[in-house]
C-alpha cells in the first residue's frame, strides 16, 4: 500500500508531464502543515524565476500563522508580483498533487486576483 506521500506525488507526476509539453512557465505549490511555499520554474525546469513563502523573514512578521488560509493568499499575491518583476505573465499551476482546495485554492486564485495568468 502507498502512503499517503507517496500518492500525492504519483498525482503530481502525472501534471509535471502534462505542464512539460506544454512548453510554460510553472507555479509549484508545496503545503506544510506550518507554511506554504510558491515557485515558478522556468519552461526547460531548470531555474527557479521567482519564490515565496511564509517562512521567510518579513512574511513571518506581518502573519502569526502561515498554516492558513490568509497566510496562503498573501503568499499568492507575492509570488505574482515577484513573477511580474522577472517577466513571467502566463504560468501553468502545478499543485503537486495537493487537492485544490483550501490553502492551494486560496494561493491560486490571490494569484490570479494579482495578475497572473493560468
Amino acid at each position: 500500500m502507498m502512503t499517503k506521500k507517496e500518492q500525492r506525488l504519483r498525482r503530481s507526476r502525472q501534471t509535471r508531464a502534462r505542464i512539460a509539453i506544454q512548453r510554460v512557465a510553472r507555479l509549484t505549490v508545496f503545503r506544510s502543515n506550518l507554511h506554504i511555499y510558491a515557485q515558478v520554474v522556468s519552461e526547460d525546469g531548470g531555474k527557479v524565476l521567482a519564490a515565496a513563502s511564509t517562512a521567510e523573514k518579513e512574511v513571518r512578521e506581518q502573519l502569526g500563522n502561515g498554516g492558513n488560509v490568509a497566510a496562503a493568499a498573501l503568499i499568492g499575491k507575492r509570488i505574482a508580483e515577484k513573477a511580474k518583476a522577472a517577466g513571467v505573465e502566463k504560468v501553468a499551476f502545478d499543485r503537486s498533487g495537493f487537492a485544490y482546495h483550501g490553502r492551494v485554492k486560496a494561493l491560486a486564485e490571490a494569484a490570479r486576483e494579482a495578475g497572473l495568468q493560468f
